[in-house]
């Protein structure tokens, strides 16, 4: 996606965790608890993909998405279809995605990489709406800590 920026990946923790499953120092049950929630999310919103799971072995892993914003309001927290996302970023300025990989036959499931999607992303946006506001908040913020360290 074209405003898709500040990616966190998070491969490196996931490959400790199966590290730590392997040897024996994590059970099963504690990387196995994808709540009935996140698993209905995944039947419904989630993207399949054609990475097996990495415990059970017999399924294929789901992607499902997150997004949490300021601008969301109530619908901060709710999984979206892959194909929502391009249609929220070029409405929103700014909103955060989750991706979450889910086995629906064990209950493995890994947060995979996070991610800030929006119209603040794209370069020469020019409309300036809400600039003239940010920069007065951000003013009077820099003169409030000025009297507060003058004390």
């Amino acid at each position: 996606m074209r405003t898709q920026r500040q990616v966190v990946d998070y491969s490196l923790q996931k490959r400790a965790v199966l590290r730590e499953l392997l040897a024996g120092r994590v059970g099963t049950y504690d990387v196995c608890d994808a709540s009935p929630y996140l698993k209905n999310a995944a039947r419904f919103h989630g993207e399949p993909t054609d990475r097996r799971c990495p415990i059970c072995r017999s399924e294929n892993l789901t992607l499902v998405h997150y997004i949490y914003g300021d601008e969301l309001k109530q619908s901060a927290g709710q999984a979206r279809t892959l194909t929502e996302l391009p249609v929220l970023a070029m409405t929103l300025r700014e909103f955060q995605v989750f991706v979450v990989e889910v086995c629906l036959g064990c209950d493995w499931n890994h947060l995979v990489e996070q991610y800030l999607l929006g119209r603040d992303g794209l370069t020469g946006d020019g409309d300036g709406a809400g600039d003239s506001e940010q920069d007065a908040a951000s003013a009077q913020g820099a003169g409030r800590r000025r009297r507060e360290a003058q004390r």
